[in-house]
């Protein structure tokens, strides 16, 4: 049995807003009193919140956790508290191992000293002997690719220099707990895909890692489990997958239909869109079994000598799955339109999405040249297989992105 490497109880935090620098000069402690006496009735206390509220889980010893949730849920705040940069308001937490962490560029760097002397200072703030700290310099070294600056006050570094060597020097000191807070976004995407693999390096050679992050695939790749925080509760916890597409419905709330108003300075607008299933499962969800409509109005302001009205599908990761649109782009055969209210429609075939949640975003122009309207994720919509659901005792969701049901040819084979 694993052993557990973090157990939160009751764990709260809060802050004051407002109220004041706490620490005061005489000179502004007068100041304050004498403001106090002129006028009393000015006073009030200072706002406080919760930024974590009654939060209380358990990771277990080389678990990967990754944590999501909204700007402001409390992510970042759980980090620290887990760091021990901040102590909890309420609750208790017990970390069994050394902590590594990366919640800023530059955590725990001294400005002044170089990039030498700042790996073994790092190494020695987690507990590291200097040997183990010798045995990895080179490789962590070659890893920030900061070789020809190693002996240049950290100060001068940019910030993606920053952020590569204090990522190293978590990942290669080898604590038995990397926390990761979403500063992977500020590299570009070459390195954010080698911080990556680094990450599920770790997590194979059995330590315990939790991250924050925004970016749904990478959750669900390096994740077995996930905490859903939402303003400062623990609102889910379970396996990555399932946290992930919970999450995400509830960001992309189901929208059906959206209206538009006109706009006469475009030469097309779309105005009216709407998507529609035989069969429903209720509450908005559309049935896997069944094709889904979709019918547009647009608005052609005045004479357009080529045109193109396009929809694109995307899934909860952001991922486009479908494409499809009114001409033909690779013949070339795109629509002249004069003046009027259009009306243009599609079916997407039964059983091709899989299910989950998805959004549409439509785009009419020009190709490649002009756009003339475009609506992000402007409707949504969620599938389910209520079919398969209902004749099976326990429902087993279809794996991938598409669902579709390929023809398959089985024969014996005569030895």
């Amino acid at each position: 049995m694993n052993q557990v490497a973090i157990r939160a109880e009751g764990l709260s935090k809060q802050y004051r807003i407002g109220g004041g620098p706490r620490y005061k000069t005489l000179r502004g402690s007068l100041s304050d009193l004498m403001s106090a006496a002129l006028r009393p009735w000015r006073h009030r206390a200072p706002e406080t919140i919760w930024a974590l509220r009654n939060v209380s889980f358990e990771v277990k010893s080389g678990e990967v956790v990754g944590v999501i949730g909204r700007n402001g849920s409390g992510k970042s705040t759980l980090l620290k508290i887990l760091s021990r940069i901040s102590e909890p308001t309420e609750g208790r937490v017990e970390i069994r191992g050394r902590v590594g962490s990366l919640l800023e560029v530059g955590t725990g760097f001294h400005p002044e000293l170089n990039g030498r002397e700042n790996i073994f200072l790092s190494g020695a703030i987690l507990g590291m002997r200097r040997a183990e700290i010798d045995r990895k310099f080179d490789e962590i070294v070659e890893f920030a690719e900061v070789e020809k600056f190693i002996d240049t006050p950290v100060k001068h570094y940019s910030s993606g220099m920053y952020l590569r060597l204090a990522f190293a020097v978590a990942a290669h000191l080898e604590p038995e707990i990397l926390l990761v807070d979403e500063v992977l976004a500020v590299g570009d995407a070459a390195f954010q895909a080698k911080c990556l693999g680094k990450m599920g390096d770790v997590a194979a050679e059995g330590r315990t890692v939790l991250f924050v992050s925004h970016n749904m695939p990478a959750v669900q790749r390096l994740s077995k489990q996930a905490f859903w925080l939402d303003q400062g509760r623990l609102r889910q916890e379970g396996t990555a997958a399932a946290v992930v597409e919970s999450y995400m419905s509830s960001v992309m709330a189901i929208t059906h239909t959206a209206a538009l108003p006109p706009d006469p300075e475009r030469p097309m607008r779309l105005r009216r869109i709407q998507i529609e299933c035989e069969a429903s499962g209720g509450a908005g969800m559309l049935e896997f079994s069944d094709p889904i409509s979709v019918a547009l109005v647009f608005d052609v302001n005045r004479v357009v000598t080529s045109s193109h009205v396009a929809c694109f599908v995307s899934n909860a990761d952001g991922v486009c799955v479908l494409g499809t649109g009114d001409a033909d782009l690779d013949a070339g055969r795109l629509s002249p339109r004069h003046p009027g209210r259009y009306q243009a429609s599609f079916q997407i075939p039964a059983k091709l999405l899989g299910e989950g949640a998805y959004s549409i975003t439509v785009t009419m122009g020009k190709p490649y040249v002009e756009v003339y309207d475009r609506h992000e994720g402007i409707v949504s919509f969620r599938i389910e297989d209520h079919t398969s659901r209902r004749r099976a005792s326990q429902h087993v969701r279809r794996p991938g992105i598409l669902g579709v049901e390929l023809p398959w040819d089985v024969r014996e084979l005569s030895e």
